[in-house]
């Protein structure tokens, strides 16, 4: 049978070619879809997060495991589709109106992904009507902005009341080099986290 641990060290390694090879042998030998996400790809990037909350690892190899993750994913989605295998929850991320910058706004879509959340990524510059027209159209439990700029965070505090005024239920996170949660809490949104894996925690804490 394939080794799903291997799998899952090939994901820490950011061995692109091993995480590949695995998971097809895996399907192959009729592995079940869930397990090779939850005991291969999702024990892997746990791992990484882990790593990289404290220290022991910085963004370009998080960024290589995500990649080798992101690869494999892409063999087993159809198979997770297939066999009815749920998203942990649906997330809408973008940086926010007036910025450019998405190196950690990518971050933390490729950790949620590797956590097995679906996302949508809005990419950068969103303004508030599209975020609340994407959260509406996508039905998101979870909404997440990104700023790396003091001058783009009102863009934040824009959004956050453009959802609750149209009536968008979904929780709130943002995130980015100047924000703090003190401005969380200012401006109402429901999280704060000042990185990538710890944004995964929260999010898992907000959709349970």
């Amino acid at each position: 049978m394939a080794d799903l641990k291997a799998l899952a060290d090939a994901i820490i390694k950011g061995d692109q070619n091993t995480a590949v090879e695995i998971t097809r042998t895996a399907l192959d030998e009729g592995t079940a879809a869930k397990s090779v996400l939850e005991e291969g790809l999702i024990a892997g990037m746990d791992v990484v997060g882990g790593r990289f909350k404290k220290n022991e690892i910085y963004i370009p190899e998080v960024l290589i495991a995500a990649r080798a993750m992101k690869m494999a994913m892409e063999i087993l989605e159809p198979e997770l589709v297939k066999a009815g295998v749920k998203p942990v929850g649906k997330f809408l991320i973008g940086t926010v109106q007036g910025d450019l910058h998405d190196i950690g706004k990518n971050l933390v879509a490729m950790m949620l992904k590797g956590a097995g959340f679906e996302v949508i990524d809005l990419g950068v510059d969103v303004g508030p009507e599209k975020f609340v027209e994407q959260a509406k159209a996508a039905g998101a439990q979870l909404i997440g902005m990104s700023a790396l700029l003091t001058t783009t965070m009102p863009g934040m505090e824009k959004t956050v009341k453009a959802l609750k005024d149209a009536g968008v239920s979904a929780r709130i996170m943002i995130g980015g080099a100047p924000v703090t949660q003190g401005y969380a809490d200012k401006i109402g949104a429901d999280g704060y986290t000042p990185d990538a894996a710890s944004a995964v925690d929260l999010a898992k804490t907000l959709v349970a």
